[in-house]
C-alpha cells in the first residue's frame, strides 16, 4: 500500500477537502488521524503525521508497521531558498538532508550519514528537482537562509528529510512533492521588506493554492 504523509493542520484540511472526507470519519493513531481511500484504482493510506521530525517519524514508522507500507508521498508546503524558483513553485527532490544535526561552528551543517538519496528515473514528466532540507524550525530567521543557502539547498521544511530516513531505514520507497509557499526575507534589508509576521501570513494563505496544485497537477502522475 502506498501512504499519503501530510503534517500542517492547514494541509490536512485542503487534503480533506480534496478527498472528500471530514476529520469525523478519519480514524486515529497515536500520532494523528488517517483514512483509508481508492484512488486511481487502488487503495491508500492518508495520513496526517503533524509538525516537525519527532511526529512525523514515529507516525510514519507507525504507519509502516500497521499497514505494510511499499511507497511512502511526502507532500506538503517549504520555503524557498533558491531564488530562481518562485512561490508556488512545485519541487520534487532528488535528496533529503538534516541540516540540525551537527554543530554549526566545528562540523559540516549537512552529514552523509542522515542523507537520503531519492530515485526518481521512473518519473515520466517535466518536474523541478534539487536538494530539500530539514530542520526542527521552520526557515524563518536570515541567517539561517544564508547558511542552507550557501550550502546548496532547494527547498526547506519541519519534516519531509525525518520521514526519508526512517522509509530509508525500513527499505521503503520515498517519494517527495513540496511546494514553494514563502521565502525568508531580511529584515533589516530595507522598510520595503516583509516582517516575519508577514512572511507567516503569506505563508498560511498560499498553503491552499500549494496544495491544490500538487493534488491537481502531480499526485495523479505519481500512483
Amino acid at each position: 500500500m502506498i501512504g499519503i504523509s501530510v503534517a500542517e493542520s492547514n494541509e490536512w484540511n485542503s487534503t480533506l477537502e480534496y478527498f472528500n472526507k471530514k476529520s469525523e470519519e478519519c480514524s486515529k493513531s497515536p500520532y494523528g488521524e488517517y483514512f483509508i481511500t481508492n484512488y486511481k484504482n487502488q487503495e491508500i493510506l492518508v495520513y496526517r503525521c503533524y509538525v516537525r521530525k519527532v511526529a512525523s517519524a514515529a507516525s510514519t514508522q507507525y504507519m509502516i508497521d500497521k499497514f505494510n507500507l511499499k511507497k511512502v508521498i511526502v507532500i506538503g508546503t517549504c520555503a524557498g531558498v533558491d531564488r530562481t524558483l518562485q512561490q508556488y513553485d512545485i519541487v520534487i527532490p532528488h535528496k533529503a538532508v538534516q541540516y540540525d544535526c551537527t554543530v554549526r561552528e566545528t562540523e559540516p551543517l549537512i552529514k552523509e550519514k542522515f542523507n537520503v538519496d531519492i530515485d526518481l528515473s521512473h518519473l515520466n514528466f517535466e518536474y523541478a528537482t534539487g536538494i530539500i532540507g530539514t530542520a526542527d524550525k521552520p526557515l524563518v530567521m536570515w541567517n539561517d537562509y544564508l547558511i542552507v543557502k550557501e550550502n546548496g539547498i532547494t527547498i526547506v521544511d519541519t519534516e519531509a528529510a525525518g520521514i526519508a530516513y526512517v522509509c530509508k531505514m525500513n527499505g521503503v520507497d520515498i517519494l517527495i512533492i513540496k511546494g514553494i509557499s514563502d521565502f525568508p526575507t531580511d529584515e533589516n534589508a530595507s522598510s520595503s521588506v516583509l516582517s516575519h509576521q508577514e512572511q507567516y501570513e503569506i505563508f498560511i494563505k498560499n498553503i491552499p493554492i500549494v496544495m491544490k496544485k500538487i493534488f491537481e497537477e502531480y499526485l495523479p502522475k505519481v500512483i
